[in-house]
């Protein structure tokens, strides 16, 4: 054979097995994009889509935990059809894929948690919240003589969205402390030893108050708030652990937009009175006011990303449920047809159709989880679509509490987002989050 064809013969052979290699290796690597951990409900059947690149087959170490398809043999997995589990118990187990039914390539591991009901809300709530020290929102100018204007606090290097713990050593619980604190540094001439939150930094500074020539009274140059007050709705109570969860999303300052950081607060009964209507460019609201004799319905005690969470004794007044129904992972959530809870007059909570447009694939803790329209004509009549104020609006799917609307869309108010369920659970603490689940013994 001469050298040239050779050659050639040599060059096809390895391409030949470049191209097995490659085949080989493309599933392997899309196996590694499967999810490492999945929760499902004990008791509850669940169907869980694997988007295995090859013809695989799955099996699980422990079918008292969790069987397949109700069998404990190994079973056929496809892009097409879901992977039917059968949570027996609480758990742990592993599901192993294999490549052509042999080849080990991913292990998922199946963690079974306890059946978990809530009550879904929609009643509309009077939110009152007191910030965990005091909040910077905005800096002016002391006249402090003829031609003298200075803003002490800004010198000091406190900026907007600054939250002021501690003056002097002592922690500050209200605006009250720190005009106590200004007045008593003013008079003695000294300055004040200022401890702040700067998201998750400690600063610490030192200011001098300056006396105001046309006010007569020391002050610091900044405009300062230590509580908040609007109207939501309530998304979910849980009675078997006592907490409850609303709004759907973190309350912000309104001046800095910076999130407030929860020292105390309430949530009371609340009714509305009148609605401003939805329209483009102009997302409208619920009119509603809550007064000092409302019913307290639990406290506040965090306030993140998926909205507020605290204490709650009783299922409050006007609920559509007396118990509990079941949640759903933001995996089981379809485009489609759903409903949320709300009020639009009143305490009473209605039902109102709506289309969940898109869901989003999300696997960890994510905002904006789907998008949802509202279709229900006697809605968008009453309110042109989604209102403020109705943020944290239960959505029900297939008898299943599956999120919270959370976000009007500003040019189309008949549209908005929601985040799931799940995340909600979790920050209220009903449900374990992945990385700690982790940590849980199979048994």
């Amino acid at each position: 054979m001469n050298s040239p064809l050779r050659k050639k013969l040599l060059g096809l052979l390895f391409a030949f097995f470049l191209c097995l290699i490659s085949q080989a290796i493309q599933p392997v690597q899309s196996y590694a994009s499967l999810p490492d951990e999945v929760q499902v409900f004990a008791g509850r059947q669940a169907e869980v889509r694997l988007a295995v690149p090859a013809t695989s087959s799955a099996v699980v170490d422990r079918p008292d935990i969790v069987g397949l398809d109700g069998q404990e043999q190994a079973v056929n997995v496809t892009k097409q059809e879901p992977l039917h589990l059968h949570p027996q118990q609480t758990g742990q187990a592993k599901l192993t894929l294999k490549l052509w039914g042999k080849i080990p390539v991913k292990t998922v591991n199946v963690n079974v948690i306890p059946d978990l009901r809530v009550v879904p809300g929609g009643q509309t709530i009077g939110v009152k919240v007191k910030s965990a020290g005091i909040l910077v929102v905005g800096h002016h100018l002391i006249r402090a003589g003829q031609d003298q204007r200075v803003s002490p606090g800004e010198d000091a290097g406190i900026k907007l969205g600054d939250l002021i713990t501690h003056m002097d050593g002592k922690r500050l619980d209200g605006v009250s402390g720190v005009a106590e604190a200004v007045e008593r540094a003013g008079k003695s001439k000294k300055g004040i030893d200022v401890v702040l939150k700067r998201g998750e930094e400690t600063v610490k500074t030192r200011l001098t108050p300056a006396y105001d020539a046309e006010d007569q009274t020391w002050r610091l140059g900044l405009y300062i708030r230590d509580s908040a007050a609007g109207v939501g709705t309530l998304t979910f109570y849980a009675p078997d652990q006592g907490v409850y969860g609303a709004l759907g999303h973190v309350i912000t300052d309104m001046n800095t937009q910076t999130s407030i950081v929860v020292g105390s607060g309430q949530i009371v009964q609340s009714n509305v009175t009148s609605i401003s209507k939805s329209e483009s460019g102009d997302p409208g609201e619920k009119r509603a006011h809550f007064l000092k004799e409302s019913k307290i319905l639990g406290n506040i005690e965090r306030n993140t990303a998926f909205g507020i969470f605290g204490k709650m004794s009783n299922n409050p007044d006007h609920s559509l449920y007396s118990k509990g129904i079941p949640v759903a992972f933001s995996r089981e959530v379809k485009e489609g047809p759903a409903e949320i809870l709300t009020v639009v007059e009143g305490q009473q909570v209605e039902r109102y159709s709506i289309d969940i447009v898109h869901v989003a694939d999300q696997s960890e803790p994510a905002t904006k989880g789907l998008v949802l329209r509202i279709t229900d004509p006697k809605l968008i009549e009453k309110t042109g679509g989604i209102v403020q104020g109705m943020s944290g609006s239960p959505i029900v799917q297939n008898g299943k509490l599956i999120g919270a609307v959370t976000h009007v869309f500003v040019n189309d108010p008949k549209s908005g987002y929601g985040c799931f369920i799940e995340w909600m659970l979790q920050d209220a603490g009903v449900m374990l989050k992945k990385e700690t689940s982790k940590n849980l013994k199979a048994g």
